[in-house]
């Protein structure tokens, strides 16, 4: 192994170069807009081609990677439209998706643990661990909720969403347990099966998530601005 190889978790090697990638397209360690190839993973992972080949068609089947034909693939630029039609189909779908969980009262406890570890995090004040918890959470309501069509739409905008989690300025903007209170809200919501409720908190806890992005993109938009040439 090369000794400047990112190094993988002992996992199935195309899932551990996956969540890897993942993390650092989510984080903005591989910043919206930036090109990034084959050739590039196996280097800088030290991985064949074809593990490297599978793990690029992962991140580009979730969204996380764009390509047009005969392009080389990169991360997607977000503006503030893409923001609010993603958040939109969200609402639709994560909104559908704890009413089931509510009118059938379908257990939860993986969501429980999750919702453990967005908590520890916030506790820890680990931003990192707190996005990947969040991540999870919301694909297990969506998953949970049983219907394969559902997680199937979910799926192909999971990529775009988890990359809005990744914005630091925007996560960061609010306390570092309102997430988890809001989550809170909305298990307690569904656990009583009162679906009206907990799509409602699905739709605050989303509406406001969609108004930290955009602000955020606002300030660095004029911050941008007030640089010097």
């Amino acid at each position: 192994m090369s000794p400047t190889a990112i190094p993988l978790a002992t996992a199935s090697l195309v899932d551990a170069l996956y969540s890897s990638m993942r993390t650092r397209i989510v984080n903005g360690d591989i910043a919206q807009g930036e090109k990034v190839t084959e050739n590039r993973i196996a280097t800088e992972y030290d991985v064949a081609r074809p593990t490297a080949k599978a793990c690029l068609e992962r991140l580009i089947v979730v969204g996380l990677l764009k390509r047009s034909a005969h392009k080389t693939a990169v991360v997607p630029i977000l503006d503030s439209e893409d923001i609010e039609d993603l958040f939109f189909v969200r609402s639709l779908l994560e909104s559908a998706a704890v009413t089931e969980l509510a009118v059938k009262r379908i257990p939860l406890q993986e969501i429980l643990r999750t919702q453990g570890a967005i908590e520890s995090a916030a506790e820890a004040g680990n931003f990192q661990d707190q996005v990947a918890a969040d991540v999870d959470f919301h694909a297990l309501v969506v998953r949970q909720a049983g219907s394969h069509r559902l997680l199937r739409a979910h799926d192909l905008i999971l990529g775009e969403l988890q990359m809005t989690m990744g914005l630091q300025s925007a996560h960061k903007a609010t306390s570092a347990g309102t997430i988890a209170a809001e989550h809170a809200g909305i298990i307690e919501a569904i656990e009583i099966g009162d679906s009206n409720l907990a799509r409602q908190r699905m739709q605050m806890h989303l509406d406001g998530a969609r108004l930290r992005i955009l602000s955020s993109m606002r300030d660095a938009a004029q911050d941008s601005e007030r640089k010097p040439d």
